[in-house]
């Protein structure tokens, strides 16, 4: 019987792949996953911008650093609240409107930014936040438009414009604070969500998921305990997300932490810390461009996974281990391949684990891990760093992934695709 069942969704996906030939051409739809590319990278470089003057934004508004720890955790929450209401949004009325949301909501939050002359008005700012996603969205659109053998290597390229985002947001922000001024990156953040919601509503067609799929949550409620609980029962789905949730934790925890680690630990000034980012911003570009891809392509994405828990188990070991920042510029090639495996990979997966009318839910709920561990983490990172040091951050990586590694050597999780229910 499971046979069968595989041989059918396997027919199913071969079927729904065709229906996206079929419906918008092979040329037509690579130019729809450039577009995405092009939309998450502006996103990320905006997102990024603002992330770098925050700081001096508040802090000249008379914003204490207690009172600057509530504004981030306000954004995680709205973040963590949104992820999976926004993926539900689209599933139901399709990838482009989702995207158009998120690149108008972003408007709107570089505005109020923009106007932001107290305390009250900065914290206001962030509620847009809640329908931020970016590169959800732009998953969606690759998630949709892409047969399962391919989508691994589709969405590692995402990590492209994640490292464009770092690289060119941080600097832009720097600059244009700098020589014209505090709110001037607010303004160009405006102005570009703007030009990102254009771009969306006119390259990205009106559906990318197949036809038959197009009715399948028309009627659903936005949001629904019992449509994840629903989700997460598919074979294979919770055992692999309690991996993405608990495997990158710790240095999730960790770099929450850095820019106190980088000038209490490292001695880092401002600007090292600048280089320091952009460094890992190409990592980040070259790993995913060049390396994720390939590997998904030669390799099961079983053994890709207990690849990257093993990594980072050993970058748990050095992390323990070092003392200085060049000790962690080692580290970071190991760290980022580990952790950009482990996202690309636990998304293909759970994406292909369940019905196509239902990946943008799921990429919803998997964009929710990031901001749970931005909401939590100042806590536990601040009791970690302050009783125990930056070593309890590697001693607990190295604790958590070598139990996750033993996990997935032990258990046998299912990985089939089940696309057409």
């Amino acid at each position: 019987v499971s046979t069968m069942n595989a041989k059918a969704s396997s027919g199913g996906e071969e079927e729904a792949s065709g229906m996206r030939n079929e419906t918008l051409g092979e040329a037509k739809r690579r130019q729809v996953i450039c577009v995405a590319y092009v939309i998450a990278a502006l996103d990320l470089t905006f997102l990024f911008m603002q992330m770098g003057i925050m700081p001096y934004l508040a802090k000249s508004l008379g914003l204490d650093s207690v009172g600057f720890g509530y504004l981030q955790t306000i954004f995680g929450v709205l973040q963590l609240m949104g992820g999976y209401i926004f993926g539900r949004f689209a599933d139901q009325f399709g990838a482009r409107a989702a995207l158009i949301l998120s690149c108008a909501s972003g408007s709107i939050f570089f505005l109020l930014m923009s106007l932001s002359t107290s305390i009250p008005l900065l914290f206001l700012s962030r509620l847009p936040a809640v329908f931020m996603h970016g590169m959800p969205g732009a998953q969606k659109v690759i998630t949709d438009m892409t047969a399962p053998s391919q989508r691994a290597g589709a969405l590692g390229k995402l990590g492209l414009c994640f490292g464009v985002g770092i690289i060119a947001g941080s600097a832009m922000g720097g600059v244009l604070s700098t020589k014209f001024g505090i709110y001037v990156p607010t303004y160009v953040g405006l102005v570009g969500s703007l030009i990102n919601t254009l771009i969306a509503m006119v390259w990205i067609p009106l559906q990318t998921k197949p036809k038959s799929d197009y009715h399948m949550t028309e009627h659903s409620d936005l949001f629904s305990i019992t449509e994840i609980l629903h989700l997460m029962k598919f074979p294979g789905v919770i055992e692999v997300f309690i991996v993405k949730v608990f495997a990158g934790l710790p240095i999730g925890l960790f770099m929450i932490m850095f820019s106190i680690i980088s000038m209490d630990f490292f001695g880092l000034e401002a600007v090292e810390s600048g280089y320091l980012m952009s460094y890992f911003g190409v990592l980040q570009m070259v790993v995913q461009g060049l390396v994720v891809g390939k590997l998904a392509s030669h390799c099961t994405e079983m053994t890709l996974l207990r690849l990257s828990v093993f990594i980072f188990a050993g970058v748990g070991l050095g992390m323990a281990l070092m003392r200085t920042v060049w000790h962690y510029c080692i580290i970071a090639v190991p760290l980022v391949f580990a952790f950009s495996m482990l996202a690309t990979i636990t998304d293909s997966i759970l994406t292909k684990a369940v019905p196509s009318s239902n990946t943008g839910a799921m990429l919803g709920i998997c964009a929710s891990v990031q901001p749970l561990t931005r909401t939590v983490g100042p806590t536990i990172g601040a009791v970690l760093y302050k009783q125990f040091g930056v070593s309890s951050f590697g001693y607990l990586q190295l604790m958590v992934n070598l139990g996750l590694f033993v996990y997935l050597l032990k258990s046998k999780i299912p990985l089939g695709e089940i696309k057409s229910q």
